[in-house]
């Protein structure tokens, strides 16, 4: 699941690997790699070595070549750093649960009868089987222990870090032409980034928009004068209909669509942006709100799941995900509140020191060590 280009697991896995490097210098670390990230791996110290497994995730493949690749190795301890984990593993393992995110919102790919059977088995088996679960928040935890009964004391909490090159820089006339001139960003703007799938909600998020356009139009405020910045692959099963309802909520010029963007580029886009709002309906973890709250830009998120858990409950301006009429409010709200706006600043740039990789990483050592040594 190893990437440094991506969000989430990707990420997750790569700041974990890259910082195991610094804390341990004794123990030997295995990392099984797909084609290409094989190729481009560079060990990040002498006791980290790679090993090629050709397994798509999620593929008959990765329950089986990868399954011969793991026997192979005499592991001491694996680490699966997702739920994937071959079902007929017998060796000593732990494993990271992000979220449950497919048993709640299963969405409109791989959904079938068998594809459902088959994510429900993996997922259970081998949280049952594994000595050790890492939940990634409170939240995560409480949903391991409701929908699997996971006992309480085989799962640590262990949080996510946020990235210390997402730091505050004051919005100049360069920067500004900069995101114009690749993005065609033209306006103050409100910024949502992450992937395209339900339970993001970025049809609730279009129609919050539209309603707050349409209140300032009809009262000629000045407040909501800015557009809405989304960015992230264009799934071609989602992509259909958020395009229809843009079409739809005549938004043709109120919204800009990014694609997917470099670290750099993301940087550049929390910095500049007036809001970052985080509109979902369910989150294990919720990385992106605390990476705008690095930047210093104010936040207005969903009160769901794990979101308010993480953001902390005075550092983002909440609303319920399902109610337009209070999202609009509060988008709107921060927007235009300054007293509000600093205050939440202020807090959201102390609240992401309470994260960080290296941390992160330091507790996983120590699950690590608690499930060898017991």
């Amino acid at each position: 699941m190893y990437s440094s280009g991506f969000t989430g697991i990707g990420r997750y896995t790569f700041e974990l690997i890259r910082h195991l490097a610094k804390l341990d210098s004794e123990d030997e670390f295995v990392c099984f790699l797909n084609p290409a990230e094989f190729e481009t791996f560079t060990p990040p110290a002498s006791n980290f070595r790679a090993v090629r497994v050709d397994a798509p995730h999620y593929s008959l493949t990765e329950q089986t070549r990868f399954l011969q690749k793991l026997n192979s190795e005499k592991l001491d301890l694996a680490h699966f750093t997702h739920f994937n984990s071959p079902l007929f593993y017998r060796g000593k393992f732990v494993t990271t649960i992000h979220d449950l995110t497919l048993s709640f919102f299963p969405g409109k790919k791989m959904n079938d009868f068998f594809h459902r059977l088959a994510y429900n088995l993996v997922l259970s088996r081998g949280v049952a089987r594994a000595r050790k679960i890492i939940a990634v928040s409170k939240n995560t935890k409480k949903d391991l222990q409701n929908l699997l009964q996971t006992p309480a004391e085989k799962i640590k909490v262990v949080w996510n870090g946020v990235g210390r090159e997402f730091t505050p820089s004051t919005p100049t006339e360069l920067s500004r032409k900069q995101l114009e001139k690749k993005f065609g960003i033209s306006q103050n703007y409100l910024l949502y980034t992450g992937v395209w799938r339900d339970h993001k909600n970025i049809l609730g998020l279009l129609s919050a928009v539209a309603k707050s356009r349409e209140k300032n139009l009809s009262s000629r405020k000045r407040g909501w004068s800015g557009e809405l910045v989304i960015t992230g692959k264009k799934n071609p099963v989602y992509a259909p209909e958020i395009f229809a309802k843009v079409k739809e909520l005549d938004l043709r010029k109120t919204v800009v669509f990014t694609g997917l963007v470099s670290d750099e580029d993301l940087r550049k886009l929390y910095q500049n942006a007036r809001v970052f709002v985080f509109p979902s309906f369910y989150e294990g973890f919720g990385l992106p709100p605390l990476e705008a709250m690095s930047c210093g830009i104010p936040v207005a998120a969903s009160n769901s799941s794990s979101i308010p858990e993480v953001c902390g409950e005075k550092n983002a301006e909440f609303f319920n995900p399902k109610n337009m009429e209070e999202m609009t409010a509060k988008i709107q709200k921060v927007w235009e509140d300054e007293s509000l706006r600093k205050r939440l600043i202020e807090n959201g740039l102390k609240r992401v020191l309470d994260f960080s990789w290296r941390k992160m990483a330091e507790e996983t050592l120590q699950v690590y060590r608690e499930v060898l040594e017991g």
